[in-house]
């Protein structure tokens, strides 16, 4: 019996302190250096299941090419308009802070509630494809478990509907 208290202890403890940890970016990861779009390209997809990309063809060869496939968004009226669209429907969701917002550019990081993990998210007006390029990528893990296609289709059903 009091051996399974101590394991009892142990695990309550560990959580409290994973969850402190959490509280202060333990799990938060380091933002990207390389963002932004260059030459008409946003940063590739992550090299494990973790990120998407509406530019993943683009790197013919990569490893995670069909899983970080996603379609980019289509236009709401001109670019600009739609980025100001997409600003004010990330700024309503949960966790999301907006870090760039240019006319043909938004860079919003999203945080988990619980334990801070953060994704970072990009959109580009592509003015020669017409549309606005996407690429949302978790900092750390191996796999996103779907998080970051999930989110980027609700910003584009919410997109649709206004």
């Amino acid at each position: 019996m009091q051996t399974l208290k101590w394991i009892v202890l142990s695990v309550v403890g560990l959580a409290a302190v994973t969850l402190l940890a959490a509280q202060f970016g333990a799990f938060s990861g380091k933002a990207p250096a390389n963002l932004g779009h260059r030459d008409g390209k946003l940063k590739p997809p992550s090299k494990t299941a973790n990120s998407v990309s509406s530019q993943a063809d683009l790197w013919t060869q990569h490893p995670m090419q069909d899983y970080a496939r996603i379609a980019p968004l289509a236009l709401k009226g001109d670019g600009p308009a739609t980025l100001a669209r997409i600003k004010s429907i990330v700024e309503a969701m949960p966790g999301a802070s907006v870090v760039t917002s240019e006319r043909d550019y938004l860079y919003v990081q999203f945080s988990t509630r619980l334990m801070k993990f953060v994704d970072d998210a990009e959109f580009w007006f592509d003015p020669a494809g017409g549309v606005v390029q996407v690429r949302s990528a978790s900092r750390l893990g191996q796999k996103d478990f779907g998080v970051n296609r999930a989110r980027i289709e609700a910003i584009r059903a919410k997109l649709g509907a206004g």
